[in-house]
């Protein structure tokens, strides 16, 4: 029952953490207004992210040392408390202050469901946990812009905040007593928590993304370069050895998942834009064109789900990787007059099957290459590969974008430039992905692995 209760309350954690960043960027524009705080605008969402950085780094770590009980109530604790401060804000700093601390919350949280699934599952439920996750998505993709908009409109924007407090406590509920169950790993490296890291890192991604975004180039050249010093060494301290260059094994697991990250929300992020802007297209017909890939997402994830165990992990990340990069360059062809919209909709529907596919299967690689004791420790390098993935990919977009608009380029060709490096990244993560390592082999000597719990009526855990 332990298993069952960790699996539901892991899902629902998910759940919140998606309905409150969708719900985020559905009410953002009316917040800026009413707080009259159009010039934090992009704190709203940089201040999360920055602060997750530093929480999956710390309760990676944490889990693997003292258990993963203790990251996650803290987690829950923060997260509740920023949706407390957000919907209290009389200020937008205080609302990004608030954004900051649900950052820290959700990281830790994120953090520890995935040391979680891989201590208490074995290698053949382990795909199945992640499929669910990703369906997790599912219903807060499909409603939450549109809830999140009509209970600002009727109740105001505070409820979006407001109404979410109490969800993370019954997560907490289902998930703590199996989580303390698992307790501390007998095989944790001693030493302090790399705080020190954590925070650079972070302050290195926020100097370079906002690096990016300031319109002289001199300040761009001196923040870049002041973000680089400061966040690689961070980087490099924080992720296996080799990552940088995508050594085989489990620094190219690592290093995929970030250019993965990078490719795919890169041209999320500008393919809504050029919708808007070059189709013309209103922001519901925008989102009925990406919804597809919400689906698409989570069918993929199940698919890689059945493959376990049939089709090689590298087969499966290399397949998943190489139809996010076709998704990304048939997608692009809606700059093109005369190509229909639809295109885009179809093309970023086979963009999201490849996230599903690869997404999960490079999590489990992670989980399986991770030295005992160290689940923790390898699951905060993948999620730090991904935030910052992501964080480049968009802020290197907007930087091309802002150039593009200086140098008075049709926008058209601004975002076409876009797309041409997330499909070079995309192209780059395929390779990646065959540097793998293959498929652990079990011992014919040895008794099968048990989970870390066990339950008489666990035999069909969701």
């Amino acid at each position: 029952m332990d298993r069952r209760r960790l699996s539901i309350g892991l899902m629902l954690d998910v759940a919140v953490i998606a309905f409150e960043a969708l719900a985020v960027a559905t009410i953002a524009p009316r917040v800026a207004r009413d707080l009259s705080g159009i010039e934090l605008y992009g704190w709203l969402f940089a201040a999360f992210m920055l602060a997750s950085l530093v929480s999956v780094v710390i309760a990676g770590h944490a889990s693997d040392r003292y258990g993963p009980a203790p990251p996650f109530a803290v987690g829950l604790v923060l997260f509740t408390a920023g949706l407390l401060v957000g919907g209290l804000a009389p200020t937008m700093p205080v609302l990004v202050l608030g954004r900051a601390v649900q950052g820290l919350g959700a990281g830790a949280l994120l953090s520890t469901a995935y040391v979680a699934i891989g201590r208490a599952f074995d290698e053949t439920e382990r795909p199945r946990q992640f499929a669910l996750l990703s369906t997790a998505w599912v219903v807060p993709g499909l409603v939450a812009p549109a809830l999140a908009g009509l209970i600002a409109q009727q109740l105001g924007w505070r409820f979006v905040f407001l109404g979410l407090a109490g969800l993370p406590l019954i997560a907490g509920w289902l998930c703590f007593p199996a989580m303390r169950r698992l307790g501390p790993s007998a095989e944790a490296s001693p030493g302090t928590l790399p705080v020190g890291a954590a925070l650079r890192l972070a302050a290195g991604a926020g100097l370079v993304v906002g690096g990016l975004g300031v319109d002289s180039l001199v300040a761009a050249i001196v923040l870049v370069a002041a973000g680089v010093a400061l966040g690689v060494p961070a980087f490099t301290h924080l992720t296996p050895p080799g990552t940088g260059r995508a050594r085989a094994g489990l620094p190219a697991a690592i290093a995929s998942r970030g250019l993965q990250t990078f490719a795919f929300f890169g041209a999320d992020a500008f393919l809504a834009l050029a919708l808007a802007r070059v189709r013309g297209l209103s922001p519901v017909e925008v989102g009925i064109v990406l919804t597809p890939a919400t689906l698409t997402w989570t069918a993929g994830s199940w698919l890689q789900a059945r493959r376990a165990g049939l089709t090689s992990r590298r087969t499966l990340a290399t397949l998943g990787l190489a139809l996010v990069a076709l998704g990304v360059a048939v997608g692009a062809t809606v700059l093109i007059p005369g190509v229909p919209v639809w295109v885009a909709g179809a093309a970023w529907g086979i963009a999201g099957l490849g996230m599903g596919i690869s997404y999960s299967t490079v999590s489990l690689v992670v989980l399986s290459e991770a030295d005992d004791g160290g689940q923790g420790v390898a699951t905060s390098a993948l999620q730090v590969s991904d935030v910052l993935g992501t964080a480049l990919g968009t802020g290197i977009g907007g930087a091309i974008v802002a150039v593009a608009a200086t140098a008075s380029w049709a926008r058209r060709d601004g975002l076409g430039l876009v797309f041409v490096l997330m499909v070079v990244v995309a192209c780059l993560s395929v390779l990646t992905a065959r540097r793998l390592p293959p498929d652990p082999q079990p011992t014919p000597d040895a008794p099968p692995t048990e989970p870390a719990l066990r339950s008489d009526h666990d035999d069909n855990v969701p």
